[in-house]
């Protein structure tokens, strides 16, 4: 064994002593009932969150020194200090960790990303004329919720579909009160049109009975009723109402002809299956809801290369539904070694029974195998996706001679318009793609700077950027320092990035600035490094595209964060700066005198002839608009 990997083990062990000498001081507080304990780093990070049914037993464990995986062993290195909270049950304790978890995003634990809440259809049940819309969050509307759906789209379809056939409103309150005829809606058939009278009440409220019987998956002869009526139509000779319900007809009979896998004995459930493949793992979700198919999607949780998969499903679960309501039903294509402890905790949350079932037969093992089925080849997608991205990331430290490909790059770029509403932005990318994360907006606030100077907003940027980093990660630890910087633009902006860098001693990142090619075409970028020429990629070099997404997404992030910016300054008036004008005297102001100009150049007593607005107050406002204290 060399010396320097000799010095390397001993250094190890000494952290490793370390790490459990903190770990046993602190068991000196631990507890002896259930809870969660959270494991602490230097900087005060939280490195993994774990819940336990005895704390003091479970963290008993960690001192020792043997019998650990690597990735334990690192963890325990690594902890300085402990913390703990106690729950009254351990079902109580996975669900305070998961929803820990989820905030803290510890680097040791089972992370699931992507994890936004689903889209709903709500029936609402506080108007007179109930309306159908989606919804997406917190259920602060009194009304009857059907879902979850995968997607905005997959809602979209529904409620076109919904619409044709039950003919309910979708538009605001205040579109249908204040309507005296009918909206387009109507004319192509999607609304009855009760804004105007065009459907009585009773009728109406059939029809959202109908709506809601068919979102719940119930047979109540609709089809049959519709059939009646237009047959009853044409008898009468009202062909335009037949034709109404015809249209109706067809458009229900579409439905059922697509409404997907029959799903046996149940109306809800999720099916949920889990492979493993390459150290990484994929986790198939697909939603059942009144016996139809609403959709599939597929998790890719973040772990350690020897995480177990029953320990990633147990997380997945538990994160999973922290901020949904689960069904009373959850397929799954293992069972876990805590599935009694899920069920329980599940069922805690929802305020309901949920069971978890590994079905073996008939109907339901068929729908978990076409699970897993969709979870191996979207597990052979992101794999191949990986290698291409590790492929790429390889050409790129060629391209700009780095010792080896970067895992975290910083991409800048600013925008305004001939300087007003400047801002910087940036975005961060690395082997598993786009980190959003990691995105950042500047607002360029010197006063100084003058409208437009690129070089100048530039290095405002870059100060207020590594002046964070060398708080946050002053020993380059935690991961945060980008090894690849990409500026959009050219030798200016490239001088103006290192100068900064200089000044905080920066020499050990890659900095390179992309300009636009001749005639600014796309492919002829070229490429500025310290102490080389300007330099273009061949056309077809692998890394070139790749380069062109990352400058475009950049391009694209900053331009958002300017015309947000900049919508906000529009709306913006004088009146907002003034003490006690708020949005209701705000509103009586600009309808008596018609615009914020006006009420600065209006005198005191026409200020205080505006209704709710006292003596005090008018004299506030005509101080502040003429120079009085």
């Amino acid at each position: 064994m060399s010396t320097s990997e000799d010095h390397s083990k001993r250094e190890k062990t000494t952290e490793l002593i370390r790490g459990a000498d903190a770990i046993r001081h602190a068991l000196k507080h631990a507890p002896s009932a259930p809870g969660v304990y959270r494991m602490i780093d230097s900087h005060g990070d939280v490195l993994y969150v774990g819940k336990a049914k005895n704390i003091r037993r479970r963290v008993t464990s960690y001192t020792r020194q043997t019998g650990h995986v690597t990735r334990i062993l690192r963890m325990i290195s690594l902890t300085m200090q402990m913390e703990f909270v106690t729950t009254h049950t351990e079902a109580d304790a996975l669900l305070l960790e998961a929803n820990l978890i989820k905030r803290l995003k510890p680097p040791f634990n089972v992370l699931l990303r992507d994890d936004k809440s689903f889209p709903y259809i709500v029936i609402r049940n506080d108007h007179p004329w109930a309306q159908i819309t989606r919804h997406r969050g917190a259920r602060g509307k009194d009304g009857l919720y059907f879902g979850p759906f995968v997607s905005a789209a997959a809602v979209h379809r529904t409620l076109n579909i919904l619409q044709r056939i039950f003919l309910l409103r979708s538009c605001s309150d205040s579109t249908l009160d204040n309507r005296s005829r009918p909206c387009l809606l109507y004319q192509i058939k999607r609304c009855s049109a009760p804004c105007v009278g065009r459907i009585s009440k009773e009728d109406y409220e059939r029809n959202v009975a109908d709506a809601r019987a068919f979102l719940e998956g119930r047979d109540t002869g609709i089809q049959k009723r519709l059939a009646a009526d237009m047959h009853n139509a044409a008898d009468e000779l009202d062909f335009e109402t037949a034709a109404i319900l015809r249209d109706r007809l067809k458009a229900l009979a579409h439905v059922q002809g697509h409404q997907g896998t029959s799903t046996g004995n149940f109306d809800d459930a999720d099916v949920i299956a889990a492979v493993m493949k390459g150290g990484k793992t994929c986790i198939q979700v697909f939603f059942y809801r009144a016996g139809q198919n609403r959709g599939n999607r597929a998790y890719f949780p973040r772990h350690e290369p020897d995480a177990v998969l029953d320990e990633v499903l147990t997380a997945f679960l538990a994160q999973f539904y922290d901020n949904k309501p689960p069904p009373a039903l959850i397929l799954l294509n293992l069972e876990p070694d805590t599935m009694p402890l899920l069920a329980e905790a599940l069922s805690i949350s929802a305020g309901k029974k949920v069971r978890l079932h590994v079905p073996l037969r008939g109907k339901r093992r068929d729908l978990v195998a076409e699970a897993v089925n969709n979870a191996h080849l979207a597990l052979d997608r992101r794999l191949a996706e990986t290698t291409s991205e590790a492929k790429l990331l390889a050409d790129l430290a060629e391209a700009f001679n780095m010792d080896s490909p970067p895992e975290l790059i910083e991409v800048y770029d600013n925008s305004h318009i001939q300087g007003s509403n400047a801002l910087g932005a940036l975005i961060a990318a690395g082997p598993d793609g786009f980190e959003k994360s990691r995105y950042r907006r500047f607002n360029i606030k010197s006063e100084t700077l003058t409208p437009g100077d690129d070089y100048a907003m530039m290095r405002e940027v870059m100060a207020r950027r590594f002046t964070r980093l060398m708080k946050e990660d002053p020993d380059r630890t935690r991961g945060l320092w980008p090894d690849l910087m990409l500026i959009d633009g050219g030798k200016g902006q490239l001088s103006s990035v290192l100068s900064v860098a200089q000044d905080f001693g920066v020499d050990d990142v890659t900095i390179v600035a992309i300009s636009k090619g001749v005639d600014r075409h796309a492919g002829r970028e070229q490429f500025h490094m310290p102490g080389r020429p300007p330099f273009i990629l061949r056309a077809g070099h692998p890394a070139l595209y790749y380069l062109q997404r990352l400058r475009d997404e950049a391009h694209r992030f900053a331009i958002a964060g300017h015309r947000a910016r900049r919508s906000r300054a529009l709306s913006q008036s004088p009146l907002d700066e003034i003490p006690g004008i708020g949005p209701r005297r705000k509103r009586a102001l600009l309808s008596h005198f018609g615009s914020a100009k006006d009420v600065e150049s209006a005198a005191l007593r026409d200020l205080e002839a505006v209704e709710g607005v006292s003596s005090t107050l008018a004299k506030t406002i005509y101080d502040f608009f003429h120079g009085g204290h």
